[in-house]
């Protein structure tokens, strides 16, 4: 018999090293697309042959968004992700055979700043600004025209927990003794979280709110993402976004005390927008990761039966901490 075959684009971040490697145990042929692999995002051509009949599709392209919102990172974050999708729906729309189903990255921070209530993927309100306008582009471009022969599933993710970028900035901080919770401030306005795109929204200076480090977290472990895939895939009656987020949503006191706790650190300052800032320019990373209150619903997942292997934070953690344990140069690594 033929081995099924899928085909990963950003196989080689920490996302899609697991995909791959969970495709592989499955008795997948795997082939990428990348900077580096099987094709490359400069040869569309060979795009087209991998995509012909790979009985899955993964795209997980896109530069990090783990880094300073500089206009040429704005820039790169947004058209790494928009034009790379619209390359594999190029490949897909003339396929004679083409994937039965197409998983694309998205982002859970699609969803408005959120205290009161949770966003599901039905009823969640779409917020605005920088990071939601690149969530909205890239699914447009993903959900655009008729594939009637390919499921589309857009992967609207929460902060993944694991060796991975967000992770290691969190651990970062609380080594530098700043595992507190992240309070929310006045502090000089700046242009970096303004709108993008051909329909830019939000403000173009840069706002506060005053949740005095009760802005809510929606994370995921990395195991539970690769097992929401595969439960995604055995399902042809599901299509459309899906929140991966874990069900046990916490906030941001309670994330740096299991931070603190997983870091050894018994101790940890709170960090006040105005030390907050000037951190995380040190670690070339924005505040926006955990001063915005991000509440992501996995409706989607809970009502189709999907099991949660860590469903609450501390046991994630411990989880991540049981594989990794905090290393010094995270300090600048994040």
């Amino acid at each position: 018999m033929t081995r099924p075959r899928v085909v990963i684009a950003g196989a080689s971040g920490f996302v899609g090293q697991a995909l791959a490697s969970a495709f592989r145990d499955e008795g997948y042929d795997l082939d990428t697309i990348g900077r580096r692999g099987t094709a490359t995002w400069e040869d569309q051509p060979a795009i087209e042959r991998l995509v012909e009949g790979a009985d899955v599709l993964v795209n997980l392209a896109g530069k990090i968004v783990s880094c300073r919102y500089t206009d040429a990172a704005r820039d790169e974050i947004l058209r790494s992700r928009v034009e790379t999708t619209r390359a594999l729906h190029r490949a897909v729309r003339t396929a004679v055979r083409p994937p039965r189903v197409w998983f694309n990255a998205s982002t859970a921070t699609i969803y408005r700043h959120e205290t009161e209530r949770g966003n599901d993927e039905r009823d969640g309100v779409i917020g605005d600004g920088f990071s939601v306008d690149v969530a909205t582009s890239w699914e447009r471009a993903f959900f655009d025209g008729d594939l009637p022969e390919t499921r589309r599933i857009a992967l609207r993710m929460a902060i993944v927990l694991g060796d991975g970028p967000a992770t290691r900035m969190l651990l970062a901080l609380g080594r530098l003794g700043l595992g507190g919770a992240q309070i929310d401030s006045w502090w000089f306005p700046h242009r970096r979280y303004r709108g993008i795109g051909a329909h830019p929204t939000g403000p173009v200076w840069s706002s506060w709110h005053r949740t005095s480090g009760r802005q809510r977290f929606s994370w995921i472990h990395i195991d539970d993402v690769v097992a929401s895939v595969l439960f995604l895939r055995d399902r042809a009656d599901l299509e459309g976004p899906v929140n991966l987020a874990a069900p046990g949503v916490s906030d941001n006191r309670t994330l740096m005390r299991e931070v603190r706790r997983v870091a050894g650190r018994r101790l940890g300052l709170p960090a006040y927008r105005w030390m907050l800032d000037p951190a995380m320019a040190v670690l070339r990373n924005e505040p926006e990761l955990v001063l915005k209150s991000r509440w992501a619903v996995p409706r989607v997942l809970c009502e189709a039966g999907f099991r949660f292997r860590h469903a609450e934070l501390g046991p994630a953690l411990d989880a991540v901490a049981s594989v990794r344990r905090p290393r010094a140069r995270d300090l600048f690594s994040a």
